[in-house]
């Protein structure tokens, strides 16, 4: 089979090499999957870059998020067991987590509905509480994280303001359905948001960004409000000033989607089954960017490195390149 194999960290674009091996063996619980379609995560950067909170040992293939097809020919939604990931023909996954793929989506927007949306569930949901008539602040709107919690948002009658950086971005904000679109690169997104809220701020504040991000967050978030802290894409870990939670009266949440699947599975499931309905009734539809050939997968992790990619970019095997 093809596969991509990273043998040294560094950027996505060097570090991976599409070479041929044998498909790999299934230990004790897992099952092998055929790769329908990988989904490109900002994790999959950070595992070439060997800057994830897990380091599978060298050689490895990234992609930590698929749709795939059982043996016995059952479409699944799966995350990879490392070191076997989700960029290769064949990967393997713990049987016990796999999902069924909703049958309203094809195999490119399956493969995107996992992760993101599932983060955006329990971040809003779960974490955060979001509550029908509440302003939902989304950092990164247009990016893969972001598109989700925009629709997820919407889906739950928040107000939904999106900041991003450009105008292409901007645009495709709108297009999600965003109440108000910032763009940070043209706009004090403080200033911004302030004015549209009549000083008051947002309930709750989505944050994968960090730095920056952070410190606009702190600023704008309401009495009572709540900002969930979800990665750091922006590559600055901000150190929050507790006294600053204090004094405003708001909560500063963590979110490590992952902790769920060992943690609390059945609600992993509960889950998946919203997410499967929502997306039946059209409330969500992952926003597949791009579907590009296996070949193209160390190009496409990349881009999303990089930052310069909107919605979700989906590697597809040769054979499901119609999927």
């Amino acid at each position: 089979m093809q596969v991509w194999q990273v043998h040294e960290n560094g950027e996505p674009g060097e570090a991976m090499r599409l070479t041929d091996a044998e498909p790999p063996t299934p230990a004790d619980g897992q099952v092998l999957l055929k790769v329908l379609a990988a989904n490109v995560n900002f994790p999959d950067a950070l595992l070439c870059r060997g800057q994830y909170q897990v380091r599978p040992p060298l050689p490895f293939t990234p992609g930590v998020e698929i749709c795939g097809e059982t043996e016995d020919g059952r479409r699944v939604l799966a995350t990879p067991a490392l070191p076997h990931g989700g960029f290769a023909e064949y990967a393997l996954a713990d049987a016990a987590a796999l999902l069924p793929a909703p049958g309203t989506l094809d195999n490119a927007e399956a493969a995107a509905l996992h992760i993101g949306y599932q983060t955006g569930w329990f971040g809003l949901h779960r974490r955060a509480r979001l509550q029908a008539g509440e302003t939902l602040l989304v950092h990164a709107a247009a990016g893969g994280v972001g598109s989700a919690a925009v629709q997820l948002g919407k889906a739950a009658g928040a107000t939904v303001i999106g900041v991003v950086g450009g105008a292409e971005k901007a645009a495709v904000a709108r297009g999600l359905g965003c109440d108000l679109v910032v763009d940070r690169r043209a706009e004090d997104v403080v200033a911004a948001v302030k004015e549209a809220t009549g000083g008051r701020g947002a309930d709750v504040i989505y944050d994968p960004v960090g730095g920056t991000a952070y410190a606009q967050s702190a600023k704008l978030v309401a009495f009572e409000g709540r900002i969930v802290v979800l990665g750091f894409a922006s590559g600055t870990i901000p150190s929050p000033a507790l006294n600053h939670a204090l004094v405003k009266n708001y909560a500063i949440l963590g979110l490590h989607w992952g902790l769920y699947n060992t943690k609390n599975p059945d609600l992993v499931r509960h889950c998946h089954e919203q997410l499967t309905e929502l997306a039946a009734k059209g409330a969500i539809a992952p926003l597949v960017s791009e579907r590009v050939p296996l070949e193209g997968a160390a190009a496409a992790v990349q881009r999303v490195a990089d930052g310069v990619t909107t919605g979700r970019v989906v590697v597809l095997p040769t054979e499901a390149n119609g999927a």
